[in-house]
């Protein structure tokens, strides 16, 4: 079975050596730095869209993240040096349908300030089960066909601050916008050869509904939405009962959040427990956007594949 290439890995002491173009948005710039350098400063709301924003940004504006790298988004807790850096910056980008649930608390300390979400104009999927039933599906940026709203999104809100570099994010946002298309079909091959009976995405949260349905995936979940809390023992026990009626071969989780349930899920329904996949922050093999998707795939590819 023929994966997508290895993903690159950057060490953070390297990224601090060749300076901030080249490394991670989450890396912290100190005030004086972003200030003598003229450019605009731009925050978002956790990793994935800082570095999509950085791609359209180039070196024509700061881009940082609030939340960290490895850090879950969906409860995250807005710290004092948080609060610091907004007061400073000229544009904040979130991803709304409800992902930050600390967003609209976080600012209201600042009704003037710039922000922009990313997720206008997205085809909602809406949540079917659990408390959540209802309610959208915030992880549109799992589909590269979605992920093509968010860069054109962060062009509009990058030139209406800073008109002055618009042919530059212009630029980028095309480039940029070619690289998804192109590893879009990269991956929809990659699914190809997953043998059809086995097309399915077994996660901890659901977090894949917009990449189950560009891809012709089913997707099955512990829980919709992350939260503080475990799995329930009837969210794992429902989970048992679908892996072993469906023959599910494998199953996963992500990396925010604690693997036990699904091993558990694994253990009693004869399933492998085939790896995390990279959902809602950046960080360890999936450096960047395009490498979270890479990732994920070729997880999913070799799990089904390799499972009995």
């Amino acid at each position: 079975m023929k994966l997508l290439g290895k993903v690159f890995l950057c060490s953070a002491s390297l990224c601090w050596l060749v300076g901030v173009a080249a490394c991670s948005p989450g890396e912290q710039i100190p005030a004086q730095e972003t200030s003598s350098q003229g450019k605009k400063l731009v925050l978002t709301t956790f990793t994935v869209i800082a570095d999509m924003a950085q791609q359209v940004a180039g070196d024509r504006a700061v881009v940082q993240s609030l939340v960290k790298p490895g850090s879950e988004v969906h409860g995250y807790e807005p710290t004092p040096s948080d609060l610091q850096r907004a007061a400073r910056a000229d544009l904040i980008l979130d991803n709304g349908l409800g992902l930050e649930r600390w967003a609209d608390k976080f600012y209201g300390n600042f009704p003037r300030i710039r922000r922009f979400t990313l997720s206008q104009g997205v085809e909602v999927i809406n949540i079917r089960e659990d408390a959540y039933a209802g309610k959208p599906n915030p992880h549109a940026w799992m589909s590269p066909r979605l992920a093509l709203v968010y860069v054109e999104n962060i062009r509009k809100s990058l030139v209406e601050l800073d008109p002055a570099n618009a042919a530059t994010y212009d630029a980028n946002a095309a480039s940029y916008s070619q690289k998804i298309m192109a590893l879009d079909q990269k991956l929809r091959r990659a699914i190809a050869t997953i043998p059809p009976e086995r097309r399915v995405i077994a996660t901890c949260e659901g977090a894949f509904s917009y990449l189950a349905k560009d891809y012709g995936l089913q997707e099955v979940y512990l829980w919709a939405v992350n939260s503080e809390k475990q799995a329930t023992p009837q969210q794992v026990q429902r989970m048992i009962a679908t892996v072993r009626s469906q023959k599910i071969p494998a199953v996963f989780c992500e990396s925010t959040v604690s693997a036990d349930a699904q091993k558990q899920v694994a253990k009693e329904s004869g399933a492998k427990f085939a790896g995390v996949f990279y959902v809602d922050s950046l960080g360890g093999q999936a450096p960047t956007y395009l490498d979270l998707l890479t990732y994920n795939v070729n997880t999913l590819v070799q799990g089904l594949t390799d499972a009995n």
